[in-house]
């Protein structure tokens, strides 16, 4: 019996199959990969929809602009202080460097040659009527002397008058015996003396150097 003749496969077909194997393969996998590429798309493409339509909320909530500030209510400006200013001495009470004395504003003005006035202060002059209105002069100056009645003493007497029987003058706040004074610098500008005018110690001093023998004091109502 005679062998079957050995089977030959054409070169052509066997090159035509595979190509049509590789064809369904790429097909098959074009198929299997392209949903995940479509899906992707869209979930690409729905992100950008959801940020367009986050953005401008975000956009319109940065950009509104802040509140305008509450109105500052207007306080009205502070009145400044009068400025205090001494009295002018009375009018008629002299010319020349002088000592001026008013009884009714118990007030003393200490006047240079050219009318400035060096100093004025209160002081407390006499509650009786024995000292007359009229100009006067400094007759005598006493660091330390003693009141009429010896109840106690006073510091830079400048004497220029004399009452019923005593020497007037200006000194410093009489101090009894007992070392108490007989009244307070804050009682200054009241009529309190039996004849003289007492000064704060401090001013009585400054009259004490500015007041040499001879100086005039206007005595006023």
């Amino acid at each position: 019996m005679a062998s079957p003749p050995p089977t030959r496969v054409r070169l052509g077909r066997v090159t035509a199959l595979a190509g049509a194997l590789v064809l369904t393969a790429t097909v098959a996998v074009v198929s299997f990969v392209l949903p995940e590429t479509d899906a992707a798309a869209t979930q690409t493409r729905t992100g950008a929809a959801v940020a367009e339509a986050v953005l401008p909320t975000v956009a319109a909530v940065t950009e509104a602009p802040a509140p305008a500030p509450a109105p500052v209510a207007e306080t009205a400006p502070k009145e400044a202080a009068p400025v205090k200013t001494d009295p002018a001495p009375p009018a008629n009470s002299g010319t020349g460097r002088r000592i001026v004395f008013d009884q009714s504003d118990q007030r003393v003005w200490l006047i240079e040659a050219d009318e400035t006035v060096d100093r004025t202060y209160l002081v407390s002059g006499s509650r009786f009527d024995n000292l007359k209105t009229g100009t006067y002069a400094v007759q005598s100056r006493q660091r330390h002397a003693t009141s009429f009645d010896y109840t106690g003493s006073m510091e830079y007497f400048v004497r220029f008058a004399t009452g019923f029987s005593e020497p007037i003058g200006f000194h410093a706040i009489p101090v009894y015996n007992n070392g108490k004074p007989e009244q307070t610098v804050e009682q200054l500008g009241q009529p309190l003396s039996a004849g003289c005018i007492r000064q704060k110690k401090s001013d009585a001093k400054y009259l004490w150097d500015w007041a040499p023998d001879g100086t005039t004091v206007v005595v006023t109502a």
